[in-house]
């Protein structure tokens, strides 16, 4: 491609996303504003039951964020130190980060290839090797759940809770039930980039269990139901009325965002297998039956060297994760070495994700197949 046919195509295109809400985002920002309420209240207690419903749980819990979420599922469940809790190590880092947060210790499976997802088949060989998992996290990576039935029929058959990282994932659904309601508690992320994407930082957490989301509800203001008596050791993580006010739109317009995140996807599928392009090309499996496709995440041993492509054709990707977090440093004391978890190395040196956003104009999309199909043919 010429410079005169470069192309400013990103990742992910936030602006034009603000551009179609833009004076509802306002209106709602101005009531909150004129209401003088900037913690918690109506505007977040709204948010919560309509985020119940759309994610088909009983009780919805807000949050500053998908890593506080995490940890306060963990401690809402008693984790605490001298235990240890399954999840993976291909993953955004607040999944483990959390587990030690709560004074634990992370135990690892490997991931499958297909769905980027904990390795069901390995599940029941580490509980065996564990006695002392007291709770287990998958995560629904990219949008597209993990294969839950067998992971919350081994954890019950030991009494083991599992809480679901569905920070990527909110809508998305397994055999027709959607994220958050599949375990015993659901958390997610409202970081600007997410599917659901706030104007900063917030999170939530979904239960069916009304123990547990009392529990939730006094963790998240320093573990208080009553203002200034505490029945647990909580933290400050209080979801901001702007914030919530802000979501509270953007839910409205979730689904038809979805749709065209998943149109994206097909068009990807279709356009580079098609051209018999020789990457790994993501599909969803028969028990992702509604995938939100957070990511649009490529397999190739030549990443790197596509990545270069792509940014010289003004094409945005990203690499989610080049480092899987056995092998991060401050993860040294486990004791993993490179080998251990072999599919969740080859993805942090292979995997590659591109711009599959609901804006993404169909133009650009063809564009950016036309530059994936011309650099592997030039170097067959």
């Amino acid at each position: 491609m010429s410079p005169a046919t470069l192309r400013n195509i990103p990742l992910l295109d936030l602006a034009a996303q603000h551009r179609h809400i833009r004076e509802e985002v306002l209106d709602a920002v101005r009531r909150v504003v004129d209401s003088q309420r900037f913690i918690l209240g109506e505007e977040v207690e709204k948010l919560e039951a309509e985020i119940a419903r759309y994610c088909r749980t009983r009780y919805a819990i807000g949050c500053a964020s998908g890593s506080d979420a995490l940890l306060l599922a963990l401690l809402a469940l008693g984790v605490g130190p001298g235990d240890e809790v399954l999840t993976v190590p291909y993953t955004f880092f607040a999944t483990a980060g959390s587990i030690h947060h709560a004074g634990a210790r992370p135990v690892f499976v490997d991931v499958e290839p297909r769905t980027f997802n904990m390795d069901m088949n390995q599940v029941e060989r580490a509980l065996a090797a564990h006695p002392k998992v007291r709770a287990i996290i998958p995560v629904h990576l990219f949008g597209g759940c993990a294969d839950m039935d067998p992971l919350v029929k081994a954890a019950g058959e030991r009494g083991i809770p599992v809480i679901e990282d569905a920070a990527q994932s909110i809508g998305a659904e397994y055999k027709g039930r959607r994220a958050g309601g599949l375990g015993l508690i659901g958390c997610f992320s409202f970081y600007p980039g997410k599917n659901l994407g706030g104007y900063g930082d917030g999170g939530m957490l979904t239960t069916n269990d009304a123990a547990l989301g009392e529990r939730l509800l006094a963790l998240r203001v320093h573990g208080s139901r009553t203002r200034y008596l505490h029945e647990w050791v909580g933290l400050n993580s209080r979801l901001d009325a702007l914030q919530a006010a802000v979501l509270r739109v953007k839910l409205g317009h979730l689904d038809d965002w979805t749709h065209r995140r998943q149109l994206n996807a097909a068009r990807y599928q279709a356009l580079l297998g098609q051209a018999g392009v020789p990457a790994v090309i993501p599909e969803a499996t028969a028990y992702q039956t509604r995938h939100v496709w957070n990511q649009f995440t490529i397999r190739t041993p030549r990443r790197d060297e596509l990545r270069r492509r792509l940014a010289d054709c003004g094409i945005g990707s990203e690499v989610y994760y080049p480092l899987p977090l056995h092998l991060q440093a401050c993860f040294a004391w486990l004791g993993h070495t490179r080998g251990d978890f072999p599919v969740s190395e080859q993805l942090a040196a292979e995997a590659l994700s591109l711009p599959v956003h609901p804006e993404l104009p169909a133009e650009d999309l063809e564009c950016i197949s036309d530059t994936l199909r011309s650099f592997f043919s030039s170097s067959r």
